[in-house]
Formats: structure tokens, C-alpha cells, sequence
């Protein structure tokens, strides 16, 4: 099944890295497949967990979403697999683990690297025989349950130093999937803005109607250490405070503090060829900015032909 940006809405972008995730989940979607999403904090690792859900023979079934790094040790196994009565102090009567709430469809292990060692054998026996049993019970319990994990970790680093069971990491990883930060697609950051722009239009008070292109290439230069998060709840905090027709650079520095990318920064102490290409990359994200994307534009703002940009996105893998 190959799906296209229009299909996943909530993945929102144009760029070749976006669009690699996209027809990744189309690959998985209908399968039964184990995946292990990963990725910086704030590129949208749930999304891409609930668009393979949505597009799955699972759609019309519970899709539960676990915060591994939320819950203590102590009651890990007892969210995951549920309990018994009198199973520990306080389990005064019987409790449905996550696995039996998602029986029949996906249960989303987000931040997996965060479940300690003991807790990972029993998820390994899950994945492998479909069966667990309750803290405190005797008897196992059959189920079926699509498991995608996700982590913002280096999960093959926690291999090597021990922190992470090498067996389960290769049984979560049959089909990996790896999300883009948005520093690595920055083209995709118009579309994103207007994106966010339109969904949280209703918290201004006054008749923004617009971003301007300072605004936005600015946007566009930033090194977003929070992602595609950080992005969204610049936009909100800018229609929040705008007082003029069009978000300013104004309303945005509060979110951004003044920062830019660091590939801006450090231009200056580079060798020559290094700092003409920067420039050169630089120079093509604000004309993809300041045309929303469309190439053809773009190349008209720079002043080359369309066929020459082509070959200038394939160079700096746009």
C-alpha cells in the first residue's frame, strides 16, 4: 500500500525525508509487523504510530498509547499485564493490564527504553508467544496485540552498555522507522507554520490573517531544538500576543529567545568551500521559504532554472 502525504494529514510536508516516513508506513501499515519508531523528542513519533494504526486491518480497534518513562518500576508489570487480587499491598481487587485493554488491536509502547531490565523479559515472551500472565496469577492470557515501540534514545547504544536486552531490541526492530528532526527538512517549515497557523487561527484576538516573510524566514534559519513541538507552540504563542494583521518577528522571539541555527553561527570560521556551500544551502532554504515550497518559484528567486535546483536539493539533500 503506497500513501501519499494527502492520505497521512497529520504528517505535514513536502520534503524528500517525510516523504521516505510516508511511504514507509504505507510498507508496515497492513502487516502485522512489530516497529520501532525513533527520533528526537517532538517530531511527531506518535503520529507516525497512529497514522500505522489508522491505515491497518486494526483501524476500527483500541489503539492504547503507554508512557514507559511516566510509570515507576515498581508498577510497570502491573500496567503493562494487569494484576490479581492481593497480588502486592494495595491490589485490592483484580486490574486489566494495557496489553488486554489492546487485545484485537495496537498498543503504542512510547519511550521504550525507559522500561527497566526486569520488566523486559516478560515484554520479549509477549512478542514472542502472544501470552503473558498477570502479577500474581499462575495462568497465562492469550492475546492479540500489534506492538509499536518508540524511543528518542539511541536503543542500539543502551545494547552496548548493558542497559537494554540485545534479544528484545532485534524483536522490536523488525521494521524500524526513523523520523526526521526538523532541522534536517527544513523546507518543510512554511508548510508547517501555515499548517499550525490555520489549526490555532481562533486563539487570536485580533484579525491576523497572515505570517510575514521576515517572520517566516526567520523560522526557516532556526536550529528548533523542540522540533516540529517547538514549532506549533511558537505559532500559538504568536497569535496569542500578535497585535498587527501578520505574525512579526516580535511575537515569535519570546518562544525563540533569539536563537539561530548553529550552521549560521559558525559560517564565519569555516574554510572557504565549507562557508560557500552553507551560504549556497542557506540561500536556497529562504527562497523555498519565501515561495511556500514551490520549486519553480524558488528557482526564480534565485535566478537559475528549475532542472539546475533540482540537482541543488539532491546536493544538499533536501
Amino acid at each position: 500500500m503506497l500513501l501519499t502525504n494527502a492520505e497521512l494529514p497529520n504528517l505535514v510536508g513536502q520534503s524528500e525525508k517525510i516523504r521516505k516516513v510516508c511511504r514507509r508506513i504505507g510498507q508496515v501499515a497492513p502487516t502485522d509487523s512489530t516497529v520501532l519508531i525513533q527520533g528526537e523528542s517532538g517530531t511527531g513519533k506518535e503520529l507516525v504510530a497512529q497514522a500505522i494504526h489508522f491505515h491497518s486491518r486494526r483501524a476500527d480497534k483500541p489503539f492504547i498509547k503507554v508512557n514507559c518513562a511516566a510509570l515507576p518500576e515498581s508498577l510497570m508489570e502491573s500496567e503493562l499485564f494487569g494484576h490479581v487480587r492481593g497480588a502486592f499491598t494495595g491490589a485490592i481487587r483484580d486490574r486489566k493490564g494495557r496489553f488486554f485493554e489492546a487485545d484485537g488491536g495496537t498498543l503504542l509502547l512510547d519511550e521504550i527504553g525507559s522500561i527497566p531490565l526486569a520488566s523486559q523479559s516478560k515484554l520479549l515472551r509477549v512478542l514472542q508467544e502472544k501470552e503473558f500472565e498477570l502479577v500474581g496469577a499462575s495462568t497465562s492470557v492469550k492475546v492479540d496485540v500489534r506492538v509499536i515501540a518508540s524511543c528518542n534514545v539511541d536503543l542500539a547504544q543502551a545494547v552496548r552498555v548493558g542497559t537494554f536486552r540485545e534479544d528484545l531490541f532485534y524483536r522490536l526492530s523488525v521494521f524500524p522507522i526513523f523520523v526526521p528532526s526538523l532541522r534536517e527538512r527544513r523546507e518543510d517549515v512554511p508548510l508547517l507554520a501555515k499548517h499550525f497557523f490555520r489549526k490555532y487561527l481562533h486563539l487570536s484576538h485580533q484579525k491576523v490573517c497572515r505570517i510575514s516573510p521576515e517572520a517566516l524566514q526567520m523560522m526557516a534559519s532556526y536550529h528548533w531544538p523542540g522540533n516540529v513541538r517547538e514549532l506549533e507552540n511558537a505559532i500559538q504563542h504568536a497569535l496569542i500576543v500578535e497585535q498587527t494583521d501578520a505574525i512579526q518577528l516580535s511575537s515569535l522571539a519570546l518562544q525563540m529567545n533569539g536563537r539561530i541555527s548553529p550552521e549560521n553561527t559558525r559560517v564565519e570560521f569555516l574554510p572557504l568551500r565549507e562557508r560557500l556551500r552553507c551560504c549556497e544551502k542557506r540561500a536556497i532554504q529562504e527562497a523555498l521559504t519565501l515561495s511556500s515550497g514551490v520549486k519553480k518559484q524558488a528557482a526564480h528567486l534565485l535566478g537559475i532554472d528549475p532542472k539546475n535546483l533540482s540537482q541543488l536539493l539532491r546536493k544538499h539533500e533536501f
